[in-house]
Parts: C-alpha cells; sequence; structure tokens
C-alpha cells in the first residue's frame, strides 16, 4: 500500500493566566514528542493574526505533516500515547477548547503562474 498525506490540525489556547507556559511547553517540549510518533513528518505552530468571520477562533494552531499507509494506526498511537511520559500533556492548556483533526491530501496543490 502507497503512503497516503495527512495533515493533523490542533487549534487550542492557554488555561487562564497561563499563556507564557503553555508557549514554552508546546514550543519546547510537545511538538517534539509528537514528532517522534510514527510516520509523523513535522509539525509547525501558527499564533492567529486576523479573523476572517465573526465567532471565536482559536489563538493558536499546530500543523503536523503524516506519510503512512495507515493513518487509524497512527491516530490510536496518538490515544494511547497522550497523557503518557511519551506525549505528556501540559496542564497550561485549555484542554475544554483544543480542537484536532486529521484531513488526507484530497486535491493537487494550486500555485500562482
Amino acid at each position: 500500500m502507497s503512503q497516503r498525506h495527512y495533515k493533523m490540525i490542533v487549534l487550542s489556547r492557554p488555561a487562564a493566566g497561563r499563556e507564557d507556559e503553555y508557549n514554552d511547553w508546546y514550543q519546547n517540549f510537545h511538538l517534539s514528542q509528537v514528532v517522534n510518533i510514527r510516520d509523523i513528518k513535522s509539525a509547525q505552530r501558527f499564533r492567529l493574526a486576523r479573523k476572517l468571520v465573526e465567532g471565536e477562533a482559536s489563538p493558536y494552531a499546530a500543523i503536523y505533516e503524516i506519510e503512512t499507509d495507515d493513518i487509524d494506526a497512527v491516530v490510536d498511537e496518538i490515544k494511547a500515547l497522550a497523557g503518557t511520559e511519551s506525549l505528556q500533556i501540559s496542564d497550561a492548556l485549555a484542554t475544554d477548547f483544543t480542537n484536532a483533526t486529521i484531513y488526507e491530501e484530497f486535491g493537487a496543490v494550486v500555485r500562482k503562474p
């Protein structure tokens, strides 16, 4: 079976009053732990710059690149490791707000000519 390409997108925010701790944990600890999981190739964080539509927006996003022939195995491993020594979750993360989804590549990249 050939490798498929996915993006895992995680939207999150810090617990009240703990933004510095959250950012330190996420950037300097959490991303490395996630990238150590099988078939996760890279991770990068983003900070909200502008909202384009009304409504609540997450102040932070992380995008992880995954290449695998078994996305369910990757998801199962993430779930099994979450909260363990291998994938620690900081209490500076507002878990009541976190949203994580995985998207499969579905079309070719369109670039400006």
